[in-house]
C-alpha cells in the first residue's frame, strides 16, 4: 500500500522531494486527485502512463503554481492572457502552443506542438508545486478509463503500490475535472467540458466557442476518448425507474426511490461534487448495474452529462 499522509508542511516537503527524485505522488486539487510526476523528467512521465495503463497518444495536463511559471512553457495569446486573468487559479486548462526551449518532456504532449497547462485553485496543491519547484504532470489518479478519484481512498483503491505517496486533503470541492479549452487555432474549442461552465468561458471571451467530439485515435487533450470515467458495473442513462439489480442514482427532489441522490435540491454544483463519489459507492455488490436519472444539460450539467455518457459507453 502507498504511504498516505495528511497534508501539513512536513508531508508537503516530503512529497516535493519525492517528485524531484522522479517518484509519483498523488495529491488533491479542487477538481479531482492528480497523479503527479516531474513533467521535465521523461522517466517520471513514462511512469505516469505505466501506472495508469494510459495510452501514450493521450496528452497530460501540466500543473503550475502561477501564470508566470506557465508562460515559461507556452506562448500566451491575448485570449489566453484574458482567460488566465479571469479563471486562474481555477478549473480551466488552456491548450497553447508550446514555447521553444521549454524543458517539458515531449511525452507530456504526446508528440504534439501544444501543451495543456493549469494553475489549480487549491492552496495545498500550489504549495506542493512551489516546493517541488518544477512543472508537474498530473492526470487523474486512477486507472485509465475508470472512475476519477475525489478522495484519497479512491486513489489507494485504484492505484495501490503504483504511487509512492498520497497526500490526503479530504474530498475535492468541485469533483469534476477541469474544462479544457484549445486556444492554439483561430477559433477557441472546448476539448473537454469541466469545472468552468461553457457559458462562463464564452462570457469571458465575448464570443461563442466550438465543442469537440470524441477522438479515440489522436486526442489533443485528456477526457476525449469515447469511453472514459467508467465504473466496473454497466451504466444506463435517463432512467426513471430501476430494473432488477440496479442501483438508482437520482437528481432533484423527485428522486424518492433513488439509492443515492446527486442533489436533492437540484443544485448542479452539489451534483458535480458528488458525482464520482456516489458512483464509487454504487459500483459494488449487491448492485449489478447503475441507472442514472436525467440531469439538465446546462451549466455544470454539461460536464456531468459528458462524464455519464462516456461512463455508459464503457
Amino acid at each position: 500500500m502507498p504511504l498516505v499522509l495528511p497534508i501539513d508542511p512536513d508531508s508537503i516537503a516530503r512529497a516535493a522531494a519525492a517528485l524531484r527524485a522522479g517518484e509519483l505522488v498523488a495529491f488533491p486539487t479542487e477538481t479531482v486527485y492528480g497523479l503527479g510526476g516531474d513533467a521535465t523528467n521523461g522517466r517520471a512521465v513514462a511512469l505516469i502512463f505505466e501506472a495508469k495503463g494510459r495510452p501514450r497518444f493521450n496528452p497530460l495536463i501540466v500543473h503550475l503554481p502561477d501564470r508566470e511559471s506557465a508562460e515559461r512553457h507556452a506562448v500566451f495569446s491575448g485570449r489566453a492572457a484574458r482567460l488566465a486573468d479571469r479563471f486562474w487559479p481555477g478549473a480551466l486548462t488552456l491548450v497553447l502552443p508550446k514555447r521553444e526551449g521549454s524543458a517539458l518532456s515531449p511525452l507530456v504532449s504526446a508528440g504534439l506542438d501544444t501543451v495543456a497547462l493549469r494553475v489549480p485553485a487549491h492552496d495545498d496543491a500550489r504549495a506542493l508545486l512551489r516546493a517541488a519547484d518544477r512543472p508537474v504532470a498530473a492526470p487523474s489518479a486512477n486507472p485509465s478509463g475508470r472512475l476519477s478519484p475525489t478522495r484519497a481512498e479512491h486513489v489507494a483503491r485504484g492505484l495501490d503500490d503504483k504511487v509512492s505517496m498520497i497526500l490526503d486533503g479530504g474530498p475535492c470541492a468541485i469533483g469534476l475535472e477541469s474544462t479544457v479549452l484549445d486556444l492554439s487555432a483561430d477559433r477557441p474549442v472546448i476539448l473537454r467540458q469541466g469545472g468552468v461552465p461553457q457559458e462562463a468561458v464564452e462570457e469571458a471571451l465575448g464570443e461563442a466557442v466550438a465543442v469537440a467530439g470524441a477522438d479515440d485515435t489522436a486526442p489533443r487533450a485528456p477526457g476525449m476518448l469515447s469511453s472514459h470515467y467508467a465504473p466496473n458495473l454497466p451504466v444506463r442513462l435517463n432512467a426513471v425507474e430501476t430494473r432488477d439489480g440496479e442501483a438508482l442514482l437520482g437528481f432533484g427532489p423527485n428522486s424518492k426511490n433513488a439509492t443515492l441522490n446527486l442533489s436533492e435540491t437540484g443544485d448542479l454544483v452539489e451534483a458535480a461534487a458528488n458525482l464520482f463519489g456516489h458512483l464509487h459507492e454504487l459500483d459494488r455488490p449487491p448492485h449489478t448495474a447503475i441507472a442514472v436519472m436525467p440531469v439538465p444539460e446546462t451549466g455544470l450539467g454539461r460536464a456531468i452529462n459528458d462524464r455519464l455518457r462516456r461512463a455508459a459507453a464503457g
